[in-house]
């Protein structure tokens, strides 16, 4: 029997990484950031000075990254990378490969190795649509561009990273459109997916109604006789 997952997709800075990690805490899950593998994978195209546009390329980056995640971050080829990984460049270089279908199918199988007891958490643009179409349960993470550029803006601020409001507001609505307009896997809900808007909630908010809806559809235990 499959171990059950929970699928946490919606856009760019919506929160679903702290939400899912938060989750999987809770439950004693494993969790998975799926938009880390797109990134990785922007990285290393990056550092091979490989050009985007060269669809096998990219995929065989893909097919090649040496990824190891730990409780503080992930390394890619034996160095840490968690913060390059959440520079901006990044994050739009791998938006803009995302749809490369010869990319998705090499990292498909990768993300789904992450199914292992007790349980998994899942978050990304596709996990419910595509990767875990079978999940117990699904959500749709959502906040409007302004809150989620916010959020960005405190977190670059915090680590000593200058950035402009208006810009981040423009780049969260370009890459919104790209995700929901590409040919391949765009980001839109699973017709099953519960949809949370967490503009006005904080992340604890956020996290109790996740586990609340989680705990709508465990199953119930058989009654004593």
């Amino acid at each position: 029997m499959l171990s059950p997952v929970i699928t946490i997709d919606g856009p760019t800075a919506s929160g679903k990484g702290t939400v899912a990690h938060r989750v999987a805490q809770a439950l004693g899950w494993g969790v998975l950031d799926s938009g880390a593998l797109y990134r990785l994978t922007a990285l290393s195209v990056l550092q091979q000075a490989i050009d985007p546009e060269d669809i096998p390329a990219v995929a065989r980056a893909g097919q090649q990254l040496e990824v190891s995640f730990h409780p503080k971050g992930v390394m890619l080829f034996g160095h840490e990378v968690s913060e390059l990984i959440r520079q901006e460049h990044v994050g739009n270089l791998a938006s803009r490969l995302a749809p490369n279908p010869a990319l998705r199918q090499a990292l498909l199988e990768r993300q789904r190795a992450f199914r292992q007891p007790p349980g998994l958490v899942a978050d990304g643009r596709d996990m419910g649509t595509i990767v875990f179409k079978d999940a117990s349960l699904k959500i749709f993470l959502v906040a409007d561009a302004q809150a989620r550029a916010e959020r960005r803006c405190k977190q670059l601020i915090e680590k000593g990273i200058s950035a402009n409001l208006d810009d981040l507001v423009a780049d969260m609505r370009e890459r919104d459109a790209r995700d929901i307009e590409r040919a391949v896997a765009p980001l839109l809900p699973a017709s099953d997916a519960h949809v949370v808007d967490s503009s006005q909630l904080t992340v604890e908010q956020t996290v109790q109604n996740v586990l609340d809806l989680w705990s709508r559809v465990l199953p119930t235990p058989p009654a004593q006789a």
